[in-house]
C-alpha cells in the first residue's frame, strides 16, 4: 500500500472505470438486445441492468474483500474479510497511486460485465428469477475465486500467470459457464429448424461501438496507471479489434460470397475478447496476430458449435470470449517474447514455462467453472426451476415476464 496519490493515474482510472461500466450499460445490453428476437428485446436489457445493481451490491459486501482482501492461511484459494462492507476502506486509502475507492469502482465494472457476458448463452429461455439467483450465485462461487487466483495474489498469480485484463477471469470463464448453461437449460423451441435471426441489427451495431470503446477503459485501464503500459495496451486492443474484424469478414466472404454485417461485429467482439490478457504484454505485431487468430479460430468455432455440435449458445458467448479467451491466453505465452515486440518474459522463464503456466490457468478456470457452474445449475432446476414455459416462450420473455412492449404490434 503506497501513501502517495498521482492525480494523473487516479483521472485515468476514473475514466477507465466509466468507459468499462458503459461497456456493459448500455453497450452489452444495446449489443445482446440486438440480436435477439423483437419479443424478447426488453428482457435482455432488464437483465443487464439487474445484473449490474445486484454485483455492485455483492461486490461491495463481500465480493471485494475476498478478491482482493489478505487470504491469510487460505493457500492462494480465497481472500480474507477484513475488507467486507468496504471495511477501513475510506478517503484516505490508497491502493498502489490511487485511492482505494477508485480501485474498487474498477474493479467492480470486471465484476459486473462477466456475468452479464453469460447470459448470452442462455438468452431467451430463463426465467427472470433464476436469473437473477444464477447470477449471484456464480458472482460468489466462481468468478471472484478465480479473480483471486489471477489478479488477487492467489495461487495462479503466484506461478506467474499472465492475464493483463481478463483473458482467464472475464473471457474463458464467461465461456465456460455460458455452453455449460446452454446444455444443461437446453434448446430454444424450434432451434435448430426455426430461423432466428437477430431483430434489430442496427441497434447490435450502436452496442458493438460502444464496446469498442469502452474496451480501451477494459484493457488500458488495467494498467492502472497513465503510463506506456496504458498506451500501448490500448494500441494493442484497436490492432487485435481490427484484424479480427478482417479476418472474420474476409472469411465469410469467401465461403458465401458476401461479407455480413453481423459478422463485422462478431470478429470485432472475438478480436477485442482475445487480446486482452495479452493487451499489455504484446506489442503491435503480437496483436495483430492474436487478431486474425481470433477472426479465424472463433468464425469457426461458432460454426461447429451451431452446425456439427447443435449446441443452442444463443448469442456465441463460448465460441468468441470462451475460445477467444482460451487462445489469446495461451498466445500471450508466446507473443510476450521480446523477439516478438512483447516485454519479455519473467526472469528465468522460458517460452515453453510460460506457455504451460498459461494452460495451468485456462484449465483450472475452465474446471472450477464447469464444474461449479453445472451444480448452480442443478441446484436452482431443483428449487425455483430454470426455464419459462412452452407457452411463455412462445409468447416473448417481454410480455410474459415484464408485461412490457418493446415494440408496438
Amino acid at each position: 500500500m503506497g501513501t502517495t496519490i498521482s492525480a494523473g493515474d487516479t483521472a485515468w482510472l476514473i475514466t477507465a472505470t466509466a468507459l468499462v461500466l458503459f461497456m456493459t450499460l448500455p453497450g452489452l445490453a444495446l449489443f445482446y438486445a440486438g440480436l435477439v428476437r423483437a419479443k424478447n428485446a426488453l428482457s435482455i436489457l432488464i437483465q443487464c441492468f439487474a445484473i449490474t445493481c445486484l454485483v455492485s451490491l455483492l461486490w461491495w459486501a463481500i465480493g471485494y474483500t475476498l478478491t482482493f482482501g489478505d487470504g491469510g492461511t487460505h493457500q492462494g484459494l480465497i481472500g480474507g474479510l477484513g475488507k467486507a462492507f468496504l471495511a477501513g476502506v475510506g478517503r484516505s486509502a490508497v491502493k498502489g497511486a490511487v485511492p482505494e475507492t477508485a480501485f474498487f469502482m474498477f474493479q467492480l465494472t470486471f465484476a459486473v460485465i462477466t456475468p452479464a457476458l453469460v447470459i448470452g448463452g442462455f438468452a431467451e429461455r430463463v426465467k427472470f428469477s433464476a436469473v437473477l439467483l444464477f447470477s449471484a450465485l456464480w458472482f460468489l462461487l466462481v468468478y471472484v475465486p478465480v479473480a483471486h487466483w489471477v489478479w488477487g495474489g492467489g495461487w495462479l498469480a503466484t506461478r506467474g500467470v499472465m492475464d493483463f485484463a481478463g483473458g482467464i477471469v472475464v473471457h474463458t470463464n464467461a465461456g465456460t459457464a455460458a455452453i455449460v448453461c446452454a446444455v444443461v437449460v437446453g434448446k430454444r423451441r424450434g432451434f435448430p429448424i426455426v430461423a432466428m435471426p437477430p431483430h434489430s441489427l442496427p441497434l447490435t451495431v450502436c452496442g458493438a461501438g460502444m464496446l469498442w470503446v469502452g474496451w480501451y477503459g477494459f484493457n488500458a485501464g488495467s494498467a492502472l496507471a497513465a503510463n506506456g503500459n496504458a498506451g500501448m495496451a490500448m494500441l494493442t486492443t484497436h490492432l487485435g479489434a481490427s484484424a479480427g474484424v478482417l479476418a472474420w469478414m474476409l472469411i465469410e466472404w469467401a465461403r458465401y460470397g458476401k461479407p455480413s454485417l453481423l459478422g463485422v461485429v462478431t470478429g470485432m467482439v472475438a478480436g477485442l475478447g482475445t487480446i486482452t490478457p495479452a493487451s499489455g504484454f504484446v506489442g503491435p505485431a503480437g496483436a495483430v496476430v492474436i487478431g486474425l487468430a481470433a477472426g479465424a479460430v472463433c468464425y469457426f468455432a461458432t460454426q461447429y458449435l451451431k452446425r456439427v455440435l447443435k449446441v443452442d449458445d444463443s448469442l456465441d458467448v463460448s465460441p468468441v470470449h470462451g475460445v477467444g479467451g482460451v487462445i489469446g491466453t495461451l498466445l500471450t505465452g508466446i507473443l510476450v517474447s521480446a523477439a516478438f515486440g512483447g516485454v519479455g518474459f519473467p526472469s528465468g522463464r522460458s517460452m515453453a514455462e510460460q506457455v504451460l503456466t498459461q494452460a495451468i490457468g485456462v484449465g483450472a478456470t475452465i474446471a472450477w467453472c464447469g464444474v461449479v457452474t453445472w451444480l448452480i445449475l442443478r441446484l436452482l432446476s431443483m428449487t425455483v426451476g430454470l426455464r419459462v414455459t412452452d407457452e411463455q416462450e412462445t409468447e416473448g420473455l417481454d410480455l410474459a415476464a415484464h408485461g412490457e412492449r418493446g415494440y408496438s404490434p
